[in-house]
């Protein structure tokens, strides 16, 4: 008979029911206690940076042919075309008022001072016409070329005649009279994603702006047709021409400025803020829904 080994015993203490406070199955929605308050300034957060355009940050370059930057141009050229049609009413003002006081010159002597002031005016409004029709030519003909670049970018399809052509189409005498008002219809064509195959169907503003365009260049040659005459009334009536001119360049300037936004528009991406939200306000020759005989004690009326 062997003899007995001590049983190996290991205690393990427990608390006793009732020494700590049991968790409550039941989930409480935590009570709003005030903004957190810190002892120190906290050491975290954003950069004391101000915000910049990624082509801000050194090693981004935008490419010229972009959305961002045909938007930033376009803007631009509306600026400058809207100056040149204020400097054109300008103009077309002082014309009239040269007129009327040729017009009184019939009765007697005019003050030199008025003279001068007239002669001031017209000769002003005249040279910042020119300049702002050179400057909103440029900047319009760069707009044209970024926003055809995009187009056939986004279209998938390029426009039927080359930058050169169009440069050509803009100088030659007669043509650019018919040019302009083509590669505008395809660039809007193209803009509102019709199909390659359709004929460009010049919308209502474009045709206004190609007429008026037209009648410009027209009446600058009538203008500077007239201006060969040398007696009394073709004077007198040169200067209501070169106010019905100055008048015309406005509504050219103005059209011009609407284009330039209207096509830009159509090239941007919508908003998602700008666009009015449906809703079904009612519902005609729908079948009636069926009804429930019985309802659930617990579904909701």
């Amino acid at each position: 008979m062997q003899p007995l080994q001590p049983m190996r015993v290991d205690w393990v203490a427990t608390p006793p029911p009732g020494a700590y406070p049991q968790p409550s199955h039941r989930s409480q929605r935590p009570s709003y206690s005030g903004p957190p308050n810190y002892p120190v300034t906290p050491r975290w957060g954003f950069p004391l940076l101000a915000w910049r355009w990624p082509t801000a940050v050194p090693g981004t370059v935008e490419r010229p042919d972009s959305v961002d930057a045909v938007r930033r141009l376009g803007r631009t050229a509306q600026n400058s075309l809207w100056l040149l049609a204020a400097v054109a009413v300008w103009g077309a003002g002082s014309e009239i008022w040269r007129y009327v006081l040729v017009a009184l010159s019939r009765f007697g002597a005019l003050s030199s001072g008025v003279v001068s002031t007239s002669d001031a005016m017209v000769v002003s409004s005249s040279a910042i016409t020119i300049t702002g029709c050179f400057l909103s030519l440029i900047l319009t003909m760069l707009w044209v070329r970024r926003a055809r670049n995009v187009a056939a970018t986004l279209v998938g399809y390029g426009p039927s005649r080359p930058d050169r052509d169009v440069l050509i189409g803009l100088i030659v005498p007669g043509v650019n009279l018919v040019v302009p008002g083509s590669v505008l219809a395809e660039l809007e064509h193209a803009v509102a994603r019709r199909p390659a195959g359709e004929r460009p169907t010049p919308s209502k503003l474009l045709r206004w702006w190609w007429g008026l365009w037209a009648g410009s260049g027209l009446m600058v040659v009538i203008v500077v047709l007239w201006s060969f005459r040398s007696s009394t009334q073709a004077l007198a009536d040169g200067v209501l021409l070169h106010a019905f001119a100055d008048l015309l360049l406005a509504g050219v300037a103005v059209t011009s400025a609407l284009v330039v936004r209207r096509i830009t528009t159509l090239l941007l991406p919508v908003d998602s803020a700008s666009v009015r939200l449906m809703r079904v306000v009612e519902v005609k020759d729908a079948p009636e829904p069926p009804l429930r005989s019985v309802r659930a004690s617990g579904s909701p009326r």
